[in-house]
């Protein structure tokens, strides 16, 4: 799955107002992390995250290692937010 431009934009708008959901402090990617996060796609498409000042990673590594173990796509890596879009599972619609 990868989204076009338009697309990315057109998230990146909706995302903007978006409270954070799941926050990643000094212990990194957990597995209590991943979990969150994949419990919040069953209800949404867009997912903000939120990198605390004591994180020791790259947000940029952040943020793939979220996309790949979720297969969610990274909409934007701006500052200490991520915002990663998964579309809505069949039976969901």
């Amino acid at each position: 799955m990868t989204l076009a431009g338009k697309d990315k934009k057109y998230f990146r708008t909706l995302g903007h107002h978006l409270k954070p959901e799941v926050w990643i402090g000094k212990e990194g990617v957990s597995k209590g992390t991943l979990k969150t996060l994949e419990n919040s796609f069953h209800t949404k498409e867009l997912v903000k995250v939120k990198i605390l000042e004591n994180c020791p990673l790259d947000r940029t590594d952040i943020a793939r290692q979220l996309s790949d173990a979720v297969t969610a796509e990274v909409v934007q890596v701006l500052g200490n937010m991520i915002l990663l879009y998964k579309p809505l599972p069949e039976e969901m619609e």
